[in-house]
């Protein structure tokens, strides 16, 4: 490791909290993701940073669609261990959820603790190892109810939540990174 990058200071970087999901082929796979971002407004566009090794990426590569539901503060943790914690290859995750809509590309838009719902096309990827950043167009957005976003510091301090290890800010328990 480069002993000039104190990787402590990326702990500082602001990330919220979203489950991210797909579909393909009739399936769908969901995870929760801290890396989504806009990227420009006109025309309005998003990015978010996948583990290739997961299900919702395999979903996103092959129909290059996805969709974004911002988490409200509110989110209970047994809701963010569902999504950021279980494998979609073993569960259906889905069918333990109270709302869920399929948008207008077809891919499920989680409503349960959602302030927000985005769809989108991907119109270019970037590999960056572990992850792919897949750049999107948004499609449909709409806004589901007032309240706070959940963010990524807020979910490690308040909730006292951890990372998985396919995260791109995992930390081991002694607070070490991959």
């Amino acid at each position: 490791m480069n002993n000039k990058i104190d990787k402590k200071a990326l702990w500082d970087l602001s990330y919220g909290m979203y489950i991210v999901s797909s579909g393909f082929n009739g399936r769908q796979s969901g995870q929760v993701a801290n890396t989504v971002f806009q990227i420009t407004a006109e025309p309005a566009r998003i990015a978010v940073s996948i583990n290739k090794g997961n299900l919702t990426h395999e979903y996103i590569s092959k129909s290059g669609l996805f969709t974004v539901s911002v988490l409200d503060e509110s989110t209970p943790m047994t809701f963010i261990g569902l999504f950021g914690f279980k494998c979609g290859r073993d569960i259906d995750k889905f069918s333990q959820c109270a709302k869920v809509k399929i948008g207008s590309t077809g891919c499920p838009m989680v409503m349960d603790h959602a302030l927000s719902v985005i769809e989108a096309r991907v119109f270019s990827q970037i590999d960056v190892g572990t992850h792919t950043v897949f750049l999107a167009d948004v499609v449909s957005a709409e806004v589901i109810q007032k309240g706070k976003p959940l963010t990524y510091a807020y979910y490690q301090e308040i909730k006292k939540g951890k990372s998985p290890k396919n995260a791109p800010t995992y930390r081991s328990d002694t607070g070490e990174e991959k």
